[in-house]
């Protein structure tokens, strides 16, 4: 096994240390229900001011779950996801030179809430004709489609999903041997984190929004996998493992670094990744998978970061890393679909955490 570079070797045993990059006690936002108004807020302007909002690609995919997460929680719509899939015609995008591209199967989630949610008479024929083809190219040995940690989030939920609708556990199979291939190309057990891809294995560089898609994938399946199901152990280690580390390394104005072990690598707000440890954390307390004692106050913490700092009095949610594959600035003006998609689902476990949600 490779491990980080020695700065982040350094960073890491200064965690240890202190208990975070910059330890200070622990401060839980008071319990009410604005969250809600937050929310909605930050959904209203991206469809009212948001860019290239028709096409059934990763960003929009991952608005368009986060927008089903705030009706879910709400009770509210702002009426775009459902005309947005239909415009699609439920349709993934095709690369005929890439056709199990992770990407191109995102909008599979969206269309499988708008399914399992609101419209159950929609067809899933799309997703579904993806997945089987896909699990019988795995079948016959290929198993590298997974190759960087955003893959995880944009094509394992679907998998879980449509396996228990479709009764198939062929699927989960498939699921678990991608998996397993990224795990062990990208997982570093030392630090609980995953590079992004080959390229920066062993060099230190832990991406704040690529360990956000990974904790988000896991969230997702384990949210919908059968507590007996033999696979169900590892996907709960690897989460733990990563819960335990996002712990400790949380910035004291509450966001996560977008280099996660280096705080003077693009040191500032990135609310995307810091979003998704939301999510994730949070459904993790009221999972009762992780103890709410320890890990409560970094969610409080991080959903004031958000709603009070990325969050701006428009509705912006800004200090959203532009799209990239690495550690990168961001700016107060700086916003994008999936960083709003990623506070939503954040608003939604904090939701529930605070007893807030409608759902």
């Amino acid at each position: 096994m490779r491990f980080p570079g020695i700065r982040g070797f350094g960073v890491l045993a200064a965690v240890v240390v202190t208990g975070g990059l910059l330890s200070s006690p622990a401060v839980a936002s008071a319990a009410s229900c604005t969250v809600s108004d937050e929310m909605v807020a930050a959904g209203n302007y991206w469809v009212a001011n948001g860019t290239n909002l028709d096409a059934p690609d990763w960003q929009n995919a991952t608005f368009h779950v986060g927008n089903l997460a705030l009706v879910r929680t709400t009770g509210q719509s702002n009426h775009k996801t459902y005309p947005w899939a239909q415009a699609n015609k439920y349709l993934l995008p095709d690369d005929p030179e890439r056709p199990f591209f992770p990407d191109n199967q995102a909008a599979g989630e969206a269309y499988l809430d708008l399914y399992t949610y609101f419209h159950p008479e929609i067809p899933l024929d799309s997703i579904r004709t993806r997945i089987k083809a896909e699990v019988a190219s795995v079948q016959a040995g290929h198993r590298d489609y997974w190759n960087y940690v955003d893959a995880l989030n944009m094509a394992m939920p679907s998998f879980a999903r449509m396996s228990l609708i479709d009764h198939d556990p062929s699927y989960l199979d498939a699921m678990n041997s991608l998996f397993s291939y990224t795990e062990h190309k990208l997982f570093n057990e030392f630090t609980g984190l995953w590079y992004r891809d080959a390229r920066f294995k062993g060099s230190g560089v832990f991406w704040s929004r690529g360990n956000g898609w990974a904790l988000a994938a896991l969230t997702k399946v384990l949210q919908v996998l059968p507590a007996d199901d033999p696979r169900r152990p590892e996907y709960l280690r690897v989460f733990k493992k990563m819960a335990s580390t996002l712990a400790l390394t949380q910035r004291r104005d509450g966001f996560w670094n977008s280099d996660l072990l280096n705080p003077w690598d693009h040191g500032g707000p990135e609310s995307s990744g810091t979003a998704f440890f939301t999510f994730g954390l949070g459904w993790g307390i009221t999972a009762g998978i992780l103890d709410a004692a320890r890990f409560r106050p970094v969610v409080d913490k991080a959903w004031t970061a958000l709603s009070t700092k990325a969050l701006q009095p428009s509705g912006l949610v800004g200090y959203v890393q532009p799209a990239g594959d690495r550690p990168a600035t961001a700016t107060v003006a700086d916003t994008a679909a999936y960083g709003v998609g990623a506070f939503l689902l954040a608003g939604q476990q904090v939701a529930k955490l605070q007893g807030c949600s409608a759902a």
